[in-house]
């Protein structure tokens, strides 16, 4: 089964932080995740768009209604209606969340995953967690990621053998 590895972002950001988030979706993808996000705008949607170039699997835990909300770049839209709850179901979803920059809608997600134990890599985001494993590059952050969540294998298709983690 492949592991999955959550990207939680504000809907809405700027130009640097929507490439950060297209290169840690390409890193979830080459690395044989899939991507699990809240499926709108902003990082989600760079998040999204880098893990489907590099031909990954993207799942778009949506807030509203409507499938047509999710951005295009989600293969498999889970349309929950239950708004800002929705959070919850990242999280419990992912293996371990990638946080991107974010606003409160990011912070909620980080303190959910704290409360049920998920572990969290942090790409400019909210400072001062002790719990949260902050770094400064996407490549750090797929990093970190993938050796929280995945034990060394004996034969490594990714090339991450020597690093210490493999899918």
């Amino acid at each position: 089964m492949k592991q999955i590895i959550g990207v939680i972002g504000a809907g809405i950001c700027d130009q640097k932080t929507y490439e950060l988030a297209i290169e840690v979706g390409r890193g979830v993808a080459k690395h044989g995740c899939v991507l699990v996000c809240g499926g709108l705008g902003g990082v989600m949607e760079g998040a999204a768009k880098g893990a489907k170039e590099a031909g990954g699997i993207t799942v778009g835990i949506l807030p509203g209604f409507d499938s047509q909300d999710a951005n295009p770049y989600i293969d498999i839209p889970v349309v929950t209606g239950v708004g800002h709850a929705r959070n919850v179901i990242i999280v419990r979803t992912a293996a371990v969340l990638i946080a991107i920059a974010g606003n409160y809608g990011t912070l909620s997600e980080i303190a959910v995953a704290l409360k049920m134990g998920k572990p969290v890599v942090g790409l400019r985001t909210w400072p001062g967690f002790e719990e949260i494993h902050y770094v400064t590059t996407p490549e750090e952050a797929i990093t970190k990621a993938i050796s929280l969540i995945l034990p060394q294998a004996p034969h490594c298709p990714y090339g991450c053998k020597e690093k210490g983690f493999c899918p």
